[in-house]
């Protein structure tokens, strides 16, 4: 293997929280309760895809409008403070020690992923940035990851790709790379986890699974 994609809100940082937040508050702002369904649906999207959604369940056509708007709240509330999940500087420094080459691929826009890894002082560690608001098909479509390889010039299938949300498992598996799963909102049904090479508890879990040749 060659190549390492990461996936950031929810698997590098904590912030996949943060996005259920304001999607609620810009929800009931407009006197509308989310079902349950929706953090189903929308973590780890982006593109015409997440926009697909919220126009759905927030009963509207101006959806652009709630997605500016969250992802402004989204950014404004990440200003203070990102807290980062465990293992992320352990699995990173594993990586690039051993020779890989490692991406950020996110739905996030590129602002945001760049304040996030500055402020973890992680950036060094990644030798290409995708966004999933500069492509027209996010996840669960496989386009990012593929972006992603490109960048990092690896074949998909001599890529790791980590993921915590159902949309990018599956966008790792069509893009044919080797997913592994590490949950944050949501725990894998069984046919995520037949998507996936292995579902981690953390990423240093991962680290010592590819360390070790399991995966």
């Amino acid at each position: 293997m060659d190549g390492a994609i990461f996936d950031m809100d929810g698997l590098l940082f904590d912030t996949e929280t943060v996005w259920q937040k304001m999607w609620h508050e810009t929800a009931r702002e407009r006197g509308i309760e989310l079902s349950d369904r929706f953090k189903y649906e929308i973590t780890g999207t982006s593109g015409e895809y997440m926009l697909e959604i919220v126009k759905r369940h927030f009963c509207t056509e101006n959806a652009e409008e709630i997605v500016k708007e969250c992802r402004k709240k989204v950014h404004e509330e990440t200003q203070r403070c990102v807290e980062m999940k465990t293992g992320v500087r352990e699995i990173l420094k594993y990586l690039k020690d051993s020779g890989f080459l490692i991406a950020v691929a996110s739905s996030s826009s590129r602002e945001q992923i760049l304040h996030n890894l500055e402020f973890g002082k992680i950036k060094n560690y990644f030798d290409a940035i995708v966004s999933g608001v500069e492509l027209l098909h996010g996840k669960p479509a496989p386009d990012i990851f593929l972006k992603a390889a490109e960048q990092i010039k690896c074949r998909p299938e001599d890529c790791y790709v980590f993921e915590d949300a159902y949309n990018g498992v599956k966008a790792g598996y069509a893009a044919g790379c080797r997913t592994i799963m590490v949950p944050d909102l949501l725990e894998p049904t069984d046919e995520i986890r037949n998507m996936t090479v292995m579902v981690a508890r953390n990423l240093i879990e991962a680290r010592n699974a590819i360390r070790d040749e399991i995966i």
